[in-house]
């Protein structure tokens, strides 16, 4: 009897052992704009605010004046409140799973598609402007986060080709976090540092780049 029990008990963990793993809840988000540079990007986000951000090269201007933005792939790292945010507003929304374009005649600012799947269910929804105050919000802000990563990558690029144009560029980011246009900037907290100490660039750009971390994941 008891080897018959042994035997059903290590059966019964051999099957728990090969069943699937829970669906992991993930928000996606897509954004494309033909007349932006990149005219793409993708983040995928985790509730544990660990996540991936994916982009092309991006367009340089037709002047020549600057580089374009280099292509991005890479794993990021939002702040835990920044993520709880996210999937509370995705649990709210019935995780997406409804229209949320306004169809209103409004200037086109991109396509924005919000994407949920998990144990709770799926969905997802795409706009250029929701009447939903906490669709567009959170489209707004996941696009602020873009622009800090995609400027944190411009960063590297700059570092490594144009330390003169590291001024300028950090003059901007300082200017889009001020104004709630850049968001999370602990996404970029690796190039921040670098700039901090390195005594190759100009005293400016460390000052501004200490100031910033400062700010930690805002």
């Amino acid at each position: 009897m008891k080897l018959a029990w042994l035997a059903i008990g290590t059966l019964a963990l051999a099957a728990h052992s090969q069943a699937p793993a829970a669906r992991e809840s993930v928000v996606q988000v897509n954004f494309s704009n033909p007349g932006l540079s990149p005219s793409q990007w993708t983040i995928t986000l985790h509730p544990d605010g660990s996540g991936h951000f994916r982009s092309p090269i991006g367009k340089a201007p037709d002047d020549g004046q600057e580089m374009g933005t280099p292509g991005v792939d890479r794993d990021i790292q939002v702040s835990a409140g920044f993520a709880a945010r996210v999937f509370d507003v995705a649990k709210r929304q019935n995780w997406f799973n409804e229209p949320c374009e306004s169809h209103l005649k409004v200037a086109f600012q991109g396509w924005i598609q919000l994407s949920y799947t998990g144990t709770e269910g799926a969905g997802s929804c795409t706009f250029n402007y929701s009447k939903n105050k906490e669709i567009q919000t959170l489209g707004e802000s996941m696009v602020s986060v873009a622009l800090t990563i995609l400027e944190g990558a411009r960063l590297e690029m700059l570092l490594q080709h144009d330390r003169l144009g590291l001024d300028t560029e950090m003059k901007a980011l300082t200017e889009a976090v001020r104004d709630g246009r850049a968001q999370q900037v602990g996404t970029i907290r690796g190039i921040l540092g670098r700039l901090a100490h390195d005594d190759g660039v100009l005293a400016r750009v460390r000052r501004s780049a200490k100031a910033l971390l400062a700010l930690g994941s805002t």
